[in-house]
């Protein structure tokens, strides 16, 4: 892979860019991503219709003097919401907003279900020596998430797209805790 050159004199980039040995997402990349989602976004793109899913999943080459992470990170999360109302819009306008409610219901009874197993087996575990999410870290975000869902308890969305557990030998599945965490992005999105 080769590194992006940095940004000539005057040019001014669509987020910060990276220094030193630091690597960053290549910009080329994400300036592609971002407007292949604006062009969805606005009704005008040859593709397939993007989906806050799309978003929250896509990723991007890391390279020298690329993109700040982080920044772009939370400029998705933006996007992300954005594509997420509209679909909760779209569902009402079009009459299916019980569709909508009802899968959103199905999506939380599942992490309810999940929530409700006894700490330290929640997910599978990975096989030794093989690493995983640090159970005790999963199960902290995993009541978190319980006590919004059962309880009500506050938690946003943007607390759950930045969880980053430490790995552990025989740790959950990171599939599966990922799948989770997405979920649960998914239904709190769609409450809105």
């Amino acid at each position: 892979m080769t590194a992006e050159k940095p940004t000539p004199t005057g040019a001014t980039p669509g987020f910060p860019l990276t220094t030193g040995r630091t690597k960053g997402y290549q910009r080329k990349a994400v300036d592609a991503f971002l407007a292949r989602a604006r062009a969805s976004f606005e009704g005008r793109g040859d593709g397939p219709r993007i989906t806050a899913a799309d978003v929250r999943t896509v990723s991007f080459p890391l390279v020298k003097h690329g993109y700040v992470i982080a920044s772009v990170d939370a400029a998705l999360g933006r996007v992300e919401d954005a594509f997420a109302g509209r679909a909760r819009g779209d569902a009402i306008s079009t009459g299916t907003g019980n569709i909508w409610v009802a899968q959103s219901r199905a999506s939380a009874q599942t992490i309810l279900d999940r929530v409700s197993l006894p700490r330290g087996g929640r997910f599978r575990r990975v096989v030794w020596p093989k690493r995983g999410y640090r159970i005790d870290e999963v199960d902290v975000v995993v009541d978190k998430l319980a006590a919004y869902f059962a309880d009500g308890r506050p938690v946003t969305v943007e607390q759950v797209r930045s969880v980053a557990f430490r790995r552990q030998r025989r740790g959950y599945n990171e599939a599966q805790v990922d799948d989770m965490l997405d979920t649960a992005v998914d239904v709190i999105l769609a409450l809105g």
